[in-house]
């Protein structure tokens, strides 16, 4: 069992609209406000999404660099690009992402129908991604949606080795409509199909969120939380802001005596290169 949790921040996504949800931070001033606060109620990671100037998703790689570069000045927070993207976002530019530079990104392993879209993930694709995030001194944070998924991961660093950094980590994403429960019995299933050594993060979509944060923190497992995944606080309560979220994770990782893990301890434990500014 870790003594300290690693919280993980996921402001802002792809699905959401502005109009939508007022609290989504979709500029780059916004973000980096969000992650200056997350990280002083105890997130070390930030997984971020990026927006257009009419606020809709994209893998402009310009502003990825941007906000890359700005996260990077403003916080000493993990700098975790999603390579998801958008559901409808081609390989190419997901691939593309990588040439941002950040700290870590994610691998999703595998397709899951994600609502009424379908997420793709092909085999190639990903051997080519967990590849280039290697050759690019990137840690990886495998995604996994579904149960199976854990077998592809297995058969990925059996056939192509470990990822950069030499720690495989894990975010197990709970309660997508398609993919596997946000239940414990889920949960179990999934840190029993992890590689030997692995550790995971477990998010829970929607209402799956408090019954995911509570197992996961059971089962030795990290946190991830954020406008993302997460638009009500309690039934008929928006969520006023990410840091609202936060809070919340770090309060019961400390009533589960493993208090929220320090951004120097996350980045040990990941193995991520320090490309941090020099500061006076």
């Amino acid at each position: 069992m870790p003594a300290t949790t690693m919280i993980t921040v996921a402001p802002t996504g792809a699905e959401s609209a502005k109009a939508d949800v007022p609290a989504l931070p979709v500029t780059l001033d916004e973000l980096v406000r969000t992650a200056r606060a997350c990280a002083d109620i105890g997130a070390s990671v930030v997984h971020v999404h990026v927006r257009d100037a009419d606020a809709r998703p994209t893998l402009d790689l310009a502003r990825l660099t941007d906000t890359v570069t700005a996260l990077r000045e403003a916080t000493d927070l993990v700098v975790q690009l999603s390579t998801g993207g958008a559901v409808t976002d081609p390989e190419a530019d997901r691939l593309r992402a990588l040439e941002a530079g950040p700290d870590a990104a994610s691998c999703s392993m595998g397709t899951v129908n994600f609502g009424s879209d379908v997420f793709l993930n092909r085999w190639d694709f990903i051997v080519e991604l967990h590849t280039a995030m290697r050759d690019r001194e990137i840690v990886p944070e495998y995604e996994i949606f579904d149960l199976g998924q854990l077998t592809t991961l297995a058969r990925l660093l059996d056939k192509h080795g470990l990822p950069y950094g030499g720690h495989v980590h894990c975010d197990f994403v709970m309660g997508v409509p398609g993919g596997m429960p946000g239940t414990v019995q889920a949960l179990a299933a999934a840190v029993q199909a992890l590689p030997p050594g692995a550790t995971f993060s477990a998010t829970g979509v929607g209402r799956s969120t408090l019954p995911v944060m509570l197992a996961a923190l059971a089962a030795g497992g990290h946190l991830r939380v954020g406008l993302e995944d997460t638009l009500t606080y309690g039934p008929g309560e928006p969520v006023r802001d990410n840091g609202q979220l936060v809070a919340r994770a770090a309060g019961l990782a400390r009533i589960a005596q493993r208090p929220p893990a320090p951004v120097e301890e996350t980045r040990a434990l990941l193995g991520v290169r320090d490309r941090r500014p020099a500061r006076a």
